[in-house]
């Protein structure tokens, strides 16, 4: 309660008291007023008609009371918001110890029982009135407007602050990319507009919609962080499904970094995503579609909440590792040589430092960890892509030696395999020497497989000290496996007119028993009864130049758990176009992939089957560069021109009617989600280029 509105109702209560005392103190002439006779009250301009000395301070007091909620009702729309507003009582400016005749209680009371009778009087008709008021006085476009308004609220509960955007104000009527002011700041719609039709999906009178690859961009910082982030959407008018994912920039927008995974809008009535961010300190949002091309998608109400990660405990004495610095872009500088003292404080906790190095100096890591624990090293490129990792087990020291390919921003991440703690640190130093080769020309090829003349997405290697990046080559494709899921990270491949054949369809589904020994061997047989799909990553089709080509595509190393309305609906119909592409005289390059956990088959949502030994991803992405059948390096022929068609689906039922170009995304926004660098050998100006390009081509 305001003070202003507290000395409102309080000088009410005053008068009350003060007509109370006056009336007992002259009971006996009033006794002596006939009934019926209307006497006027000196000094307020307000007549009563008489009343006995047994009822006239009730009748008083009543309509005081009422006088006082209709103060109250000035200042506050809820008895909620009053109880959130109240501050101390200025003192009582009357003795509560005058003594009155009051017949009506039956003898001799002190001030204070009156003021108990009045106080009551008041707080129950105020509430009273004010539920009744809450019921039918209810303007649900008031309240709408009230809850979205950008408020920092304070709860003692909970002391938790939230900004809400609802778009109710502000105003833009076209695709172009422009600022608008709203209710919480300026906001960049790029390919988005303010829509306010009949078949725009919104809260209240407005809401944002996004078609193409459009984007809604903070142009403000909140300085409290962010706990989590809500948004409402759903699809415009009738349109198809599309997707779209949460960025957000702590370095106001120089930088971005995806949150979470996309997420999939196909319901024609508003629908609630949560993100989880957890950053304190300086941090803005943009919402980015990601797929679906022309089909619209609605937005509202995002909601953000104040983060935790603000409050992060620094590390104890002696580290010299600054957090918050869970992400590559909140990644702590490091100028080498150096040595961090850090700690992986909880079981979230993972902590990224930044290098910068010339092409062809040598990065040196090495890292010592506390006996108890399991930390794992990690280098990154400048995409956040690995390029080595060191993975060994509780208490081991892990190293790192690499050189250099471009010049340039490198990643050092720490990971937690097991164990965590905040009072034994590791130590981590971080080194770059040697002669520079003076360049950025991309890495040479990885390997002389053709079906990795684009790159090596992950940096797998052929070692058993890589379990979660094992690569394998075949002489049909080749394939990161990650022996703890139980399926491939990704499968590369390159098909032209020369794998195509007649050959029939094996249906061999079958162990691959050139994995390393001792690992567990996913059989034909794994996914009976899950409800899905034992789904190629390189098609059967694609392959039918001979029996043996044929075959080796049913290998389970080849496989991961696809939702049957994914592979035998979108997925299908993309693997039919590349084929077409082929029969046009093309060459294809073929990368596929997924990335998250769980999803849903015809059984119903799983995130594993096979006992626990097989993850199902949440995500099935795929990349398809296509170049005219020619001769020479062929990651050196990608130019500008170059047609990529990249495209990220859910793993999930009710899509099987869905074309795959709804789903069309851009090559930057799958390495972010997923964590790789697919086109690493194509030069970087060309791949600034073409991955940040959405398809528009034909799709079949």
């Amino acid at each position: 309660m305001t003070k202003a509105a507290f000395r409102a109702i309080s000088h009410l209560a005053r008068r009350a008291w003060g007509y109370a005392s006056t009336t007992h103190a002259l009971s006996a002439k009033a006794s002596h007023i006939p009934h019926g006779v209307v006497q006027p009250k000196k000094g307020n301009g307000i007549t009563h008609s008489h009343q006995s000395p047994t009822t006239r301070p009730l009748h008083v007091g009543v309509s005081l009371a009422s006088k006082a909620l209709q103060r109250y009702r000035q200042f506050f729309s809820s008895p909620l918001e009053a109880l959130h507003r109240v501050v101390a009582p200025e003192p009582k400016p009357v003795s509560n110890t005058i003594k009155f005749t009051n017949n009506l209680f039956g003898g001799n009371h002190t001030m204070s029982k009156y003021i108990t009778l009045f106080a009551s009087l008041v707080l129950v008709v105020a509430l009273s009135a004010c539920s009744d008021n809450n019921l039918v006085n209810s303007d649900p476009m008031a309240d709408k407007a009230r809850n979205k308004r950008a408020t920092a609220v304070s709860d003692d509960m909970s002391l938790q602050a939230t900004t809400t955007e609802g778009f109710e104000s502000g105003s833009k009527t076209s695709y172009a990319a422009g600022t608008v002011t709203l209710g919480t700041g300026s906001y960049t719609l790029t390919e988005a507009l303010i829509g306010n039709s009949t078949s725009d999906r919104k809260n209240g009178a407005q809401s944002a919609r996004i078609r193409e690859t459009g984007r809604v961009t903070m142009n403000f910082n909140r300085t409290t962080g962010a706990g989590t982030v809500t948004v409402r959407h759903a699809v415009f008018g009738t349109d198809g499904a599309s997707s779209f994912e949460l960025w957000m920039s702590t370095n106001s927008g120089a930088s971005w970094t995806r949150v979470g995974s996309a997420v999939t809008v196909s319901s024609t009535s508003l629908q609630t995503a949560t993100f989880t961010v957890n950053v304190g300190g300086t941090v803005r949002f943009e919402i980015r579609k990601v797929s679906g091309g022309a089909n619209r998608i609605n937005i509202d109400d995002i909601v953000i909440t104040d983060g935790t990660g603000s409050t992060t405990p620094p590390p104890p004495t002696g580290g010299n590792e600054i957090e918050p610095n869970n992400t590559t872009a909140q990644a702590q500088a490091v100028t080498a040589p150096a040595t961090i003292v850090g700690f992986i404080s909880s079981t979230s906790d993972v902590d990224y430092f930044r290098v910068n190095a010339t092409a062809g100096q040598t990065i040196t890591l090495n890292m010592t960890v506390p006996s108890s624990v399991d930390y794992d090293l990690y280098l990154l490129n400048s995409s956040g892509a690995l390029l080595r990792g060191s993975e060994n087990g509780t208490g081991a020291s892990e190293s790192i030696s690499f050189v250099a390919t471009y010049t340039g921003t490198h990643f050092v991440q720490v990971m937690r395999y097991s164990g965590s703690s905040t009072t034994a640190s590791y130590s981590l130093s971080i080194n770059v020497s040697g002669s520079t080769g003076g360049g950025t020309t991309p890495p040479p090829p990885t390997s002389s497989n053709e079906h990795m003349v684009m790159g090596n997405p992950d940096g797998a290697i052929a070692s058993t000290t890589s379990p979660a990046k094992y690569l394998m080559e075949k002489p049909q494709y080749a394939l990161s496996y990650n022996r703890d899921k139980g399926i491939p990270n990704w499968v590369s491949w390159r098909v032209d007119a020369s794998w195509i054949g007649s050959a029939p369809r094996q249906d061999d589904f079958r162990a691959d028993n050139t994995l390393p020994a001792g690992w567990y061997q996913v059989g034909g047989s794994s996914y009976s009864g899950s409800g899905f799909d034992r789904g190629h990553n390189c098609p059967s089709a694609d392959r039918t130049n001979s029996v043996a080509n044929n075959s080796a595509t049913f290998l389970m190393t080849n496989m991961i758990p696809q939702a049957p309305d994914n592979n035998q609906g979108p997925w299908a119909s993309l693997e039919n176009y590349t084929r077409t592409l082929v029969n046009q005289g093309n060459e294809c390059y073929v990368i596929m992939g997924q990335y998250g956990v769980g999803g849903t088959g015809s059984n119903g949502s799983r995130t594993s089957i096979d006992g626990g030994r097989v993850t199902v991803p949440a995500r099935t992405w795929k990349v398809i560069v296509v170049l005219p059948v020619g001769s020479g390096d062929d990651a050196a022929r990608v130019t500008t021109a170059t047609r990529v068609i990249a495209v990220d689906m859910p793993n999930t039922q009710g899509i099987r009617s869905q074309s795959w170009g709804n789903y069309r995304t851009t090559v930057d926004a799958i390495e972010q989600a997923a964590g790789v660098d697919i086109m690493s050998r194509v030069s970087a100006s060309v791949q600034a280029v073409i991955e940040s390009r959405v398809d528009n081509g034909p799709v079949q």
